[in-house]
């Protein structure tokens, strides 16, 4: 009898070389529907960027080095000083999709260094390299969350309660996602952690995306409304809070998806440790404080009409949507990254 496919057993971010298509689930699509979409214009990708089908910094990172380049494999010329220009243009316009997520432009610039470094090739063993380059950048993303599982495991105990917010999970990034990483290893290795799942408000990534593919893994995991993180930490079902990033500053302050800080603070007040599960390409040392991060605002639309059948909100009331906020270093415990569990990231510096 054949086993059903679950969500895990779909690739989150993958290449289809023979179409040269970026492939990508549609995440708003999920839970009710699983659908893989191919994606061939510099249009489709920043939409699929922005409109969140594909999210998740890690995962946002490969679909922006797929995404250049199956743009880079579609330009026909010869001449290089046109083919660079053409790349600049599309890797400005790719950029410019989401602002506060680091990866998108590392994974951008990093396919662009890769252009310079080699302009005394052709054009077609350019092309070349940028996909040895796109299926590596891929690669590492598998290996780093392996990682990161490993470490952040050796923080937790057998039976430990972990809350944690958003989606970094799967399908935020290659595989095993980032602060599911340790959940999912301790898993296979029979640790049976209690996980409380946060809806994530106002796009539900926790209720739609966290939940459902950690119930896939057979996780035993209970989705809760945001504000109800307290209650759980008083009773002392919580030992630690896994959360993923966006972009950290150099100074630890991190910018995560909104209600992070407020899951940080309040396990402040109960003394529960809140561990930011950071692969190093998300560790931005050109920005001092989490104060220069620009911080994504959305359209209302989202908090007030996306999960109703009519507005819950009176006509002309005003919104307030950012995507992300901003938690303050001293909320949080360590940074779990593929390369050591560290109190501050200037001591990833000091380790190289």
């Amino acid at each position: 009898m054949c086993k059903m496919k679950s969500i895990l057993d779909y690739e989150t971010v993958s290449y289809e070389e023979e179409k040269n298509a970026l492939v990508i689930i549609d995440q708003t699509k999920l839970p009710g529907e699983i659908e893989l979409i191919s994606l061939t214009t510099a249009q489709e990708i920043w939409d699929a960027i922005y409109l969140l089908k594909v999210r998740g910094a890690p995962a946002i990172g490969v679909a922006a080095a797929i995404g250049f380049l199956v743009l880079a494999r579609q330009m026909e010329t010869d001449n290089m000083q046109e083919f660079i220009g053409f790349l600049e243009e599309k890797r400005a316009f790719l950029n410019s999709a989401r602002p506060t997520a680091v990866n998108l432009s590392w994974a951008l610039d990093r396919m662009m260094q890769v252009c310079y470094d080699h302009l005394e090739d052709s054009v077609q063993n350019l092309k070349r390299r940028l996909m040895r380059e796109a299926m590596e950048i891929r690669q590492e993303d598998i290996e780093v969350c392996r990682r990161i599982g490993e470490y952040g495991l050796a923080l937790l105990q057998p039976g430990d309660g972990i809350l944690t917010h958003c989606n970094a999970g799967q399908l935020a990034t290659c595989k095993y996602g980032t602060a599911t990483a340790p959940i999912y290893l301790g898993q296979e290795r029979g640790y049976q952690f209690r996980v409380y799942a946060d809806e994530t408000r106002p796009l539900l990534q926790g209720a739609r995306l966290t939940a459902f593919e950690l119930y896939s893994a057979g996780v035993d995991v209970t989705l809760l409304c945001d504000n109800m993180s307290a209650s759980l930490m008083q009773q002392g079902l919580v030992q630690a809070v896994l959360v993923g990033c966006d972009r950290v500053a150099a100074n630890g302050d991190t910018a995560n998806k909104i209600g992070t800080a407020v899951v940080a603070a309040v396990a402040k007040q109960y003394q529960v440790p809140v561990y930011v599960c950071a692969p190093t390409s998300t560790i931005d040392f050109d920005t001092p404080t989490g104060a220069e991060i620009v911080i994504e605002q959305r359209k209302p639309e989202e908090v007030s009409h996306m999960w109703y059948t009519a507005p819950m909100t009176a006509e002309g009331v005003k919104i307030y949507n950012p995507a992300f906020d901003v938690t303050n270093h001293d909320l949080i415990t360590g940074f779990i990254t593929e390369q050591g569990v560290v109190k501050r990231p200037e001591e990833l510096l000091r380790k190289k």
